[in-house]
């Protein structure tokens, strides 16, 4: 119909892809336990398809305990076995490892700026920033703005977190607006806080 707004086309053919891009993708977060939870979720997509990633969601959030940050920090190498014997995810020992030390940085980050929150969401003065993008191809893989998250993740000794995984993250939880403007969820989260 001429003026009905439609979904992005990459959610279109999938119950679960069009879930989440209905209700996940792009919404300001501020729960410091979901940005944590969604920063491994887009580390453990690194080489693989996001579609991958969201059908083990459930295996990920339980065999990390909810991505519960001062639990995952202090995992030890018991628990390191553990995951990479849980068929249930992605038993990469790298991110396995890279998860358990982001934990820890992100209590560092808590400590310094009162939240994770606080520190991510800084960077742009608490203000999403809306692409206007017309077509899927539009959409980048990095940024100006993720260049300098990662450089700065990275200095503060987070584990991958180069500028394409740290785009994809900045989308996920709404900091960055890449919904079609033809999309009905362009105007969703106008004014959320």
């Amino acid at each position: 119909m001429a003026g009905e707004k439609m979904r992005c086309p990459w959610a279109e053919n999938d119950a679960k892809m069009s879930i989440y891009h209905d209700e996940v993708w792009g919404k300001p977060e501020h729960d410091d336990q979901k940005l944590f939870a969604k920063l491994c979720l887009d580390l453990m997509q690194a080489g693989l398809m996001w579609r991958t990633i969201l059908y083990k969601q459930e295996g990920f959030q339980k065999a990390f305990d909810d991505f519960h940050i001062e639990t995952v920090a202090n995992y030890d190498e018991a628990k390191v076995d553990e995951l990479m014997q849980d068929a249930g995810i992605v038993r990469n020992l790298l991110k396995i490892r890279a998860i358990i030390n982001n934990a820890g940085r992100v209590l560092e980050i808590q400590k310094e700026f009162g939240s994770f929150s606080a520190y991510l969401w800084g960077f742009t003065e608490g203000k999403t920033i809306k692409s206007n993008l017309q077509m899927t191809s539009e959409i980048p893989v990095s940024s100006v703005l993720s260049d300098t998250i990662s450089k700065d993740l990275k200095k503060r000794g987070f584990k991958f977190v180069g500028t394409t995984i740290i785009y994809a993250y900045l989308q996920a939880v709404g900091i960055v607006n890449d919904h079609l403007t033809e999309c009905f969820c362009y105007d969703k989260y106008e004014g959320d806080k």
